[in-house]
């Protein structure tokens, strides 16, 4: 069981069972679910700003990771650049969202950063939506269907 890298208010049994659906992907299957993942977010909080090029960038080099054709080393950088946009940021539910976007671009790198994008995702929601564990548990509701879709798809092909 992965333990929660920062604090948010969350339901440990849905993280418990996302855990255990992350425990059982592959990393390429959790490339596809981060990067969902992030998009999904991102768009909660409608982010459109001119670094949006940059996130932008950052799931395409995940993307080619996934098919081969872009090194670890690209995706660390653009990883990094994702985080140091994030730290600029004085809005706490932008910087959030972009840490989501950073470490889910980063599960090229390490699988481990699949749940902590997970993680800062719920801490997304809960900016959102303080004091609402409804809110919280439809989110991890919503990334247990997705990573289980994706699983599915996976196997199928």
């Amino acid at each position: 069981m992965t333990k929660a890298k920062i604090r948010i208010p969350d339901d440990t049994e849905l993280r418990s069972i996302l855990n255990q659906e992350y425990e059982d992907a592959s990393q390429v299957q959790l490339c596809k679910y981060a990067l969902i993942l992030a998009a999904h977010i991102l768009e909660k909080i409608d982010y459109s700003a001119p670094d949006c090029n940059t996130v932008k960038e950052g799931f395409m080099i995940n993307e080619q990771w996934q098919q081969g054709s872009a090194r670890i080393h690209d995706v660390r950088q653009i990883s990094f650049r994702i985080h140091q946009i994030a730290k600029a940021s004085e809005d706490p539910t932008v910087s959030a969202a972009l840490r989501a976007a950073g470490h889910a671009v980063a599960v090229a790198h390490m699988r481990q950063h699949a749940m902590v994008a997970s993680d800062y995702a719920v801490k997304v929601i809960s900016l959102l939506h303080p004091d609402c564990m409804e809110a919280v548990r439809k989110e991890r509701l919503w990334q247990i269907c997705h990573l289980q879709e994706i699983k599915k798809t996976e196997q199928k092909q």
